[in-house]
């Protein structure tokens, strides 16, 4: 008779064990519920508090929400529809997916009056974010724009206001399709998305789901000039501003000329050679520590053309990654400059928050930087 090894015997009684415990838990003998009639008890829901979608009213709520879909013209189906969302404070993903034929069945464009777009604009002020058809519609309307000829605006505007508790991810589209990309240089946005961006963010920023310092560079960038935000992120400049001595200057030698007050000296930036970091460096760097609270205007002095862009910190994720400077970033272009040898004026239109640097790219290979001055406050 075949003996079994002794780590054999062992591993299986490991697993009979285990296998023991894991029947105990899942056969374990649910509490007993409450009694029918018992008084009221700390920790119950209080009256008037949101049915759970497994309650009476919301499992038949799919039933009635086809039913109006399928006879939109019968008053009688559609109070019932309204009755049962009303009592329904949070639908069930079953229900929350009809709103997609909803907005199909009654279209903006018909008037937003109509019986079945108030039973969208209900249904989708109480869906949670995951199954919100009203706050999808905003981001895809944000792609839709990024490739088509024109942006619905309306219908954005509208299922933003309506998305409930999908605001504030309908709002994060916005920032990562709109937002973000029209706060950066390299990136070309479309004028449908720059028209969406500007009607959208008002909400968002009302609700407190954008960050204020990359709304400013959205706001201050030349490459994609959008005058809603410019009026959006208006505020006052600051009174007390002046030239900021950079802490740190990376890029073409002798960086430190472009900042010595000489005008005699400059920095053949476009001599520079375009290394791994050019997109966020350039030619050259000018870091701040910390970073500047307020950056209001650039004054430059140069001979032949070139651009300055601001690096302003932004929430993780957001924008473009520094893997190793270790944080998120956006860098409109806040300065263009014809190098004619003489001092020009760049002032920004609302004042830049949380500018890690500034960057000098230049356009030709004769650019030479004899002065820069970041004008600002930490």
């Amino acid at each position: 008779m075949r003996r079994f090894p002794l780590r054999t015997l062992l591993l299986m009684l490991v697993a009979l064990i285990a296998f023991g415990r894991l029947w105990c838990v899942t056969h374990q003998e649910k509490a007993p519920g409450p009694r029918p009639g018992r008084m009221a008890q700390a920790g119950d829901a209080p009256a008037g508090a949101p049915v759970p979608s497994s309650a009476p009213e919301c499992r038949t709520l799919e039933r009635a929400l086809e039913s109006a879909l399928r006879t939109p013209q019968d008053t009688q189906v559609l109070d019932e529809a309204r009755q049962q969302l009303d009592a329904c404070r949070q639908p069930p993903v079953r229900a929350c997916a009809l709103g997609v034929a909803l907005d199909a069945r009654s279209p903006l464009s018909e008037g937003e009056a109509t019986p079945l777009r108030g039973l969208l604009a209900s249904l989708c002020e109480h869906c949670p974010p995951a199954a919100n058809s009203c706050a999808r519609s905003v981001g895809q309307a944000l792609l839709s724009a990024a490739v088509g000829p024109n942006a619905d605006v309306a219908s954005a505007k509208w299922n933003l206001e309506h998305a409930g508790p999908g605001l504030e991810g309908a709002c994060a589209s916005l920032v990562q399709l709109g937002l973000a990309p029209a706060a950066q240089s390299d990136l070309t946005v479309r004028p449908p998305v720059l028209a969406l961006v500007g009607e959208l963010a008002p909400r968002c920023s009302q609700a407190g789901f954008l960050d204020d310092a990359l709304l400013r560079a959205a706001a201050v960038n030349l490459v994609a000039p959008t005058p809603a935000l410019v009026a959006l992120a208006a505020v006052p400049i600051p009174p007390e501003t002046s030239a900021m001595k950079p802490d740190r200057i990376e890029g073409t030698e002798p960086g430190f000329q472009a900042f010595d007050r000489d005008e005699n000296t400059g920095v053949p930036v476009g001599k520079a050679l375009k290394s791994k970091r050019w997109d966020a460096d350039g030619a050259l760097r000018a870091s701040y520590a910390p970073t500047l609270k307020q950056l209001v205007s650039v004054r430059i002095r140069a001979t032949g053309p070139g651009t300055v862009r601001a690096i302003v910190r932004t929430p993780q994720g957001v924008g473009l990654k520094d893997p190793e400077k270790d944080f998120a970033f956006v860098n409109p272009t806040v300065c263009r400059f014809t190098g004619t040898g003489q001092w020009e004026q760049c002032p920004l239109q609302v004042p830049l928050r949380d500018v890690d640097a500034v960057s000098v790219f230049p356009e030709h290979a004769d650019t030479e930087l004899k002065e820069l001055e970041v004008h600002g406050a930490r």
